[in-house]
């Protein structure tokens, strides 16, 4: 325990103390509430909020806001009132009792040893439960002072014995006295030697100082630790030091609190006589915050982790002490169980460490449990398949019998059974359909296969596109899977469909297409159109998903069920628990696991209207190849880069052929697709492919010439300039203008603009917010910062549409004074700075006429030309012009430039001034 004195302070916060209307008749004197004022700042434990209170009553007193009253219990009554809502503390209560008598009970140490063994047996009771459960009732919380007293006794009685318990439940609900500090002593015993934790800290006002309340190094006896569980008892009459224990041990998570929110109490409250009257106020004088939370247990009580009435609650605490001491036995079936089955091996260990190392401090139920066990093995598996439920009911657990899928061996039986599963039709448009509801599985394969090229393969041969309708299909084997995918391949090729992974068996097995078959294929060149619902589940929706990873064909329909198959579901011994563990991995040919979760349709529409929707995708399929060759043409006739247009131009053409394109549904997609197809060949960004129900409008090359009157509108709408100190200079300009728009506002950007920079030391240009615009002013604006001679290269342009090369220059004369070639340029860029804007910091960068500070810019093209692909309602926009360096003649990279200072933009400015300064400070220094 540790004192430390208070400086005093000037309460912060103004309050009235009273607002009341009262009856006039009067007879007391205001001498009263002044005094009781008096008594509130000096003893009230909150002081910081009875700021300026004296003076607010004296100007009520003389403004007539409190009226006089001449019943003194009926005043005792509204001044509670007033000083309760006032404060929000309902411990301040006024009353008159002229015939009060101060009872001071007398101290526990004080009392003869004999008695205070006699209190201690009287209000302390142990019992041994069964199952070893410890039952340990307080009455009151004796001080620290009364524990050393009687430390042998309490070691040999009750430590001592509680030690040797299996659990504790220690019973508060009957606690109504004690004294704070002996919660040092009880916490003691609940917690490790080392370290010493800060339990509760105690501000006393009276005596202006704050009591700090520690965890004690040593205790007589054996401590209870921190291993066994621990449940404490409460009551609404449970109050004070009783409740600094619960509140302690609940908050440092050392024990769950089962029964009714405690009565509030206070840490300390005296009953003080108002002047010489015979008024009293009872006023808490001390006040607890707990440093585990900042907050207390005073007036709100401490609030159970189990509500239940207080003389249920011991039947409460043994049932959940059963549940608790089961738990480590649960986890461990659990760890077994993932152990021996889960299909992920090397998550295994993972999962085994967060098993053991999983808070279950406040599980209280057993779907507590199965909860919080599920979120951790969710979170380090990221497998949906692996779950843990509370199973309530505890019904049993039905596994689907393979049998149902199995297809028997005579061929009679075995050809009545495929005309019963397998629906054949050929639909208009010559259009094939097939409908199935369940993959079968039989050991006589040859005879199935026999079987159903003549019922199924044989009448859909010749077939435009082809159907394959699983709505209504629930599942089945797996193994089936792979012979109804090599009626959708060419025979010429081996394909690698999946491969089945069983951690039971510990084997795993490669699924490929079959290169003999009996009957037509299909063949991989014609549409599969592939129907699916809510109600496909598991082989079925295993199905769609190869359709689509193998690029096979188009998935139609609703979201499928999401069933998780290849899994065993376990019940855990003696629980309602039960453990869903996926035994066996679905890997598809591209390597990555199916965790199931449903299978997203390439076009989502209503089940019930998905064959309309077949026709409509068909025939959109039909055109793609011309979009994809007109796509590619446009790219090689205007593609500023020939060699790249080439090279992209033939992939697409091969992304088309490998069936990459059968998930593109419509416009809409087909241009995402396009778009993402494109850039990822070519490496640029800028070549983007969108759809438009109308021609797009086009920029005009000619750029309006403003009026007279527009001119200043312009200016300050474009350009921002600032003197910073050190006279630095700042300009920052948002668009890129047309040099004929400057040529017509020159006079005017000289005069309001560029004369109030030109003389400045150093200049920042900014251009974190300029996304663009003309490239034609560049020349201009770059010949500021150089010297009339010689004439410098800037760059040149190679323009794909009119296959020419153009040097760009500095210009020989501009209008008003250059800034010339010797003083600083400070460049600002962020992601955001593109285009024409690009083109003048990467300029200066490579002439090292500027420093550039800020983000990598967006790289962004200096002229894009818009293109309708084909007649569709496609557009393809295309850069047609590159830049070169004139420095080293190649081609500026589309990756945008690099600054020489990497800063945040929002940090850019500040950057630059900081270089500036240092450099200053270095030439100063002559370095």
């Amino acid at each position: 325990m540790k004192t430390v004195v208070m400086e005093q302070q000037t309460p912060p916060l103004l309050f009235i103390l009273l607002l009341c209307t009262l009856s006039a008749n009067s007879s007391f004197q205001p001498a009263l509430v002044l005094e009781m004022a008096k008594i509130l700042l000096e003893n009230y434990c909150f002081h910081e909020n009875l700021v300026g209170m004296q003076e607010a009553i004296q100007q009520a007193i003389t403004s007539g806001e409190i009226l006089q009253i001449s019943d003194r219990k009926t005043l005792a009554t509204v001044l509670t009132v007033g000083v309760q809502g006032a404060l929000n503390d309902p411990r301040l209560t006024v009353s008159y009792e002229p015939n009060f008598v101060p009872v001071t009970p007398p101290m526990l140490p004080s009392l003869p040893i004999e008695q205070l063994i006699r209190l201690v047996r009287n209000s302390v009771k142990l019992e041994i439960l069964e199952n070893n459960v410890g039952y340990l009732r307080i009455d009151r919380i004796i001080g620290e002072e009364t524990a050393a007293k009687l430390g042998s006794l309490l070691r040999d009685n009750i430590w001592d014995k509680v030690a040797l318990t299996s659990s504790l439940i220690l019973d508060l609900r009957y606690s109504t006295t004690g004294q704070l500090s002996g919660v040092p002593f009880i916490i003691s015993y609940f917690s490790d030697p080392e370290p010493l934790i800060h339990i509760d800290t105690v501000y006393d006002r009276p005596s202006n100082t704050t009591m700090e309340l520690w965890t004690m190094p040593s205790v007589k006896g054996e401590r209870y630790g921190k291993k066994k569980d621990v449940i404490i008892l409460t009551s609404k009459r449970t109050v004070g030091a009783a409740e600094a224990v619960a509140y302690t041990l609940k908050n440092l998570k050392r024990a769950i609190i089962v029964g009714e929110r405690s009565a509030g109490g206070s840490v300390k409250v005296k009953k003080i006589r108002i002047g010489g009257s015979e008024f009293y106020i009872t006023v808490p004088v001390a006040r607890s915050v707990s440093p585990i939370t900042g907050q207390s247990w005073e007036v709100s009580g401490v609030s159970p982790t189990v509500n239940i009435i207080a003389k249920e609650a011991v039947a409460k605490a043994k049932s959940l002490l059963a549940i608790r001491s089961a738990i480590p036995n649960i986890v461990k079936s659990i760890s077994d169980i993932i152990g021996r089955l889960y299909a992920f091996t090397d998550r295994v260990p993972a999962l085994q460490q967060q098993l053991q190392s999983t808070d279950l401090f406040s599980v209280t139920s057993e779907e507590d449990l199965a909860v919080r066990l599920n979120q951790d093995l969710q979170t380090v598996s990221e497998d949906p398949r692996l779950i843990i439920k509370y199973m309530q009911d505890n019904g049993a657990i039905v596994e689907e019998d393979p049998e149902l899928y199995k297809v028997p061996d005579d061929p009679e039986l075995l050809r009545a059974l495929v005309d019963t599963t397998f629906k054949v039709e050929i639909l208009p448009g010559n259009t094939g359909y097939l409908r199935f509801d369940k993959f079968v599985e039989s050991p006589a394969v040859t005879k199935l296969e026999e079987v159903m090229a003549k019922t199924v393969w044989e009448p859909l041969k010749d077939t435009k596109n082809l159907i394959i309708d699983l709505r209504y299909n629930t599942g089945g084997c797996s193994t089936f899977l792979a012979l109804i995918l090599s009626y959708l391949q060419d025979t010429s090729q081996k394909h690698h469909f999946f491969t089945i992974y069983d951690r039971i068996q510990n084997t795993t097995t490669e699924y490929y297409s079959r290169t003999q078959i009996t009957g037509p294929t299909y063949g991989s060149k014609r549409g599969v159109y592939v129907l699916t619902s809510y109600y496909t589940a598991s082989v079925g929706e295993e199905f769609a998903y190869l359709i689509q990873s193998l690029h096979r064909g188009t998935v139609i329909g609703e979201i499928t069920s999401g069933t998780l198959m290849h899994s065993k579901m376990f019940q855990v011994e003696g629980t309602d628990l039960a453990i869903t563990v996926p035994f066996i991995n679905f890997i598809d040919n591209n390597g990555e696991c199916w965790l199931g979760g449903g299978v997203v349709p390439d076009a989502i529409v209503l089940a019930e209207e998905a064959v309309d929707h077949v026709h409509d995708i068909s025939d959109f399929h039909q055109g793609l190849r011309s979009l994809m060759e007109g796509t590619g043409e446009l790219l090689e006739k205007h593609y500023a880069i020939h060699e790249v247009a080439l090279k992209v131009s033939k992939v697409l053409l091969s992304k088309w052929v490998e069936g990459m394109y059968w998930s593109v549904v419509d416009f809409e997609s087909l241009a995402s697709q396009l778009t993402t197809d494109l850039q990822e060949a070519s490496g640029d960004h800028r070549l983007h492919v969108f759809h438009c129900d109308v021609e797009p409008e086009l920029l005009h090359d000619v750029a309006k010439i403003p009026t007279a009157e527009e001119v200043g509108y312009i200016i300050d709408a474009l350009f921002k300039i600032e003197l910073l100190p050190g006279n630095v200079g700042y300009l920052r300009f948002d668009m890129m203008a047309d040099i004929e728009v400057l040529r017509a506002i020159g006079p005017q950007l000289i005069k309001l603009v560029w004369s109030k920079i030109t003389n400045t030391d150093a200049l920042i240009i900014d251009m974190r917010y300029n996304t663009g615009g003309y490239s034609t002013a560049i020349p201009l604006l770059c010949t500021y910062f150089f010297d009339a001679e010689p004439l410098l290269h800037l760059y040149t342009i190679f323009d794909r549409t009119t296959t020419t090369m153009t040097e760009i220059m500095t210009l020989p004369q501009v209008r008003g004074q250059r800034y010339g070639s010797s003083r600083d340029v400070y460049i600002l860029t962020s992601h955001m700075t593109g285009s024409a804007a690009e083109v003048f910091t990467r300029t200066m960068k490579d002439l090292n006429r500027a420093t550039i500070v800020g983000e990598p810019t967006i790289g962004g093209s200096l002229s894009s030309g818009t293109y309708q692909i084909r007649d569709s309602v496609l557009y393809a926009s295309i850069p047609n012009q590159v830049v070169l360096s004139a420095i080293t003649g190649k081609v500026w990279s589309v990756s945008g430039v690099e600054p020489h200072v990497v800063a945040q933009a929002s940090d850019a400015l500040h950057v630059a001034q900081r270089l500036i300064a240092g450099k200053l400070l270095k030439r100063e220094h002559g370095e």
